[in-house]
């Protein structure tokens, strides 16, 4: 019996060529994802595309499998739900025994053609969105949020910082008069962001970031890690035997530092190229209710359509010597390939499973009840490290039924309520929305009345914090509103 796959990125812990592999499909939307298996189809023979079957019907009529599903019993994520669902099925193990087929999970009426088409288009997404989004998830004070901004702001798009310290400084004064050691503070909290290496100051560094986040057991860690904050920029030119004697070095040891250091990502904010606008979205996620629970399950085009061509593959047994060496190096891609898929899925599935049990009343109120949420809190509950949790949310969609939304849009930032509790930004915005949407048109409220009013309600806001969520919502002062009565 073959092991079974580890199926959680979380658990693997040495860059090997599977975890790079899975971690680069993990960041990969539905539209590249699809595009990646077509590209891989095309390029390795041992892979070919399958037909999809027809999921079976429950007694609604939706096409469901019992192991797709995780309820909201499961989950705690529905009102009434005293324990596990009787006749949900268990998921079946996915070995290399069974085909290597991506087994059923998916949600009902997940097609495109179900929903409005404005529903399904992609929001752009650039790498200083991604950045800003886990600056203001992160627990730090307004001061060091406006200098983490200003970090972020001048990272190019290769996630290279470029500016000086001192260049920051100034663009921050005169509001804020910080020195450059305050900024290298605030910088290596932003160096922890996803994608791993991003808000380095040079390629060394940007490498030795990525290195930091590997097992210490790693084979050539430690001397990459040497290498890349040494002698780096030599290696081209001196080579590894060169790199090798300058450092008295056996040369395979050296050999072994320098492939780990080719195998990270030179570039990393590259990864987070924007989609167009006019996009439509593919959702990675079905979240729908069925008999008053809510449940969760990876849509149907995250099922890929792959598996191994076992025409080809029993070729093997009777191929030549170097035909066989040739389609078992295809063989063992395609094995990679799909324990990656696998991993995928089911890291993609345990976070919308965590969100959807913080979350359900966000489904079920809208945005006044979405609850402080960090990505810290569900790497934690789920046990996968933050940058895996980014990486699984990361241009990924859930649909439901308030419609298609990034899985980004079920987490918040918190501020402390009067009752000890914590509301979060996105429910003050709706709160504040709809007391602006509610006022006399000929005498709007000020941001200083509406700060007032919530704080009656229990939700303690400055006036500069009704100011910012005002017009981060695009709604004039409340001057402009009675000109335009």
């Amino acid at each position: 019996m073959k092991p079974r796959l580890q199926a959680s990125l979380g658990q693997q812990l040495v860059m090997t060529p599977q975890l790079r592999q899975a971690i680069r499909l993990l960041q990969l939307s539905a539209v590249e994802l699809e595009a990646e298996l077509a590209s891989a189809v095309e390029s390795n023979p041992l892979l070919d595309w399958t037909e999809p079957a027809a999921p079976e019907p429950d007694a609604s009529g939706e096409p469901v499998h019992a192991s797709s599903v995780a309820s909201s019993s499961e989950d705690g994520a529905g009102p009434g739900g005293d324990g596990p669902n009787s006749d949900a099925a268990p998921e079946p193990e996915w070995t290399l025994d069974d085909g290597e087929t991506w087994y059923e999970r998916v949600g009902p009426s997940d097609h495109d053609d179900d929903s409005p088409a404005a529903e399904q288009v992609a929001d752009a997404e650039t790498l200083l969105d991604h950045l800003l989004w886990q600056l203001h998830l992160s627990p730090l004070s307004p001061r060091d949020r406006s200098i983490g901004v200003a970090i972020i702001e001048a990272i190019d798009d290769d996630g290279y910082l470029r500016e000086p310290l001192q260049s920051i400084a100034d663009s921050l004064a005169p509001e804020l008069s910080v020195g450059e050691d305050e900024i290298m503070t605030v910088l290596h909290q932003v160096q922890r962001f996803d994608p791993v290496g991003t808000g380095a100051r040079s390629l060394g560094e940007c490498l030795s970031l990525q290195l930091g986040t590997l097992a210490d057991d790693t084979p050539g860690k430690a001397l990459a890690l040497q290498i890349a904050l040494g002698p780096l920029e030599r290696l081209p030119r001196i080579g590894v035997p060169g790199l090798a004697a300058e450092l008295k070095l056996d040369p395979a040891q050296v050999e072994t530092a320098v492939q780990l250091l080719r195998s990270l990502d030179p570039r990393p904010g590259a990864q987070m190229g924007a989609i167009s606008t006019d996009t439509y979205v593919t959702p990675d996620v079905v979240i729908w209710r069925q008999h008053g629970l809510w449940r969760v399950a990876l849509s149907e085009a995250m099922r890929p359509r792959i598996s191994i061509h076992r025409g080809y593959e029993s070729m093997i047994r009777h191929a030549s010597a170097s035909d066989a060496s040739y389609l078992r190096g295809h063989l063992q891609e395609a094995r990679w390939l799909l324990k990656s898929l696998e991993a995928r899925g089911d890291t993609l599935l345990k976070v919308a499973r965590c969100l959807l049990k913080q979350q359900a009343a966000f489904l079920e109120f809208g945005d006044s009840a979405l609850r402080p949420l960090t990505l810290r809190e569900v790497a934690n509950e789920v046990g996968l490290h933050e940058s895996t949790v980014s990486r699984a949310i990361a241009r990924k969609y859930a649909r439901t039924p308030r419609g298609t939304v990034p899985l980004r849009a079920f987490f918040a930032s918190g501020i402390d309520t009067g009752a000890g509790g914590e509301a979060s930004s996105t429910a003050i915005q709706a709160m504040i929305r709809r007391l602006i949407e509610a006022e006399n048109p000929r005498k709007p409220l000020s941001d200083a009345r509406l700060a007032e009013t919530l704080k009656a309600t229990g939700v303690p806001v400055a006036r500069r914090t009704v100011a910012k969520y005002r017009e981060a919502m695009s709604i004039p002062s409340s001057q402009d509103r009675v000109r335009m009565a």
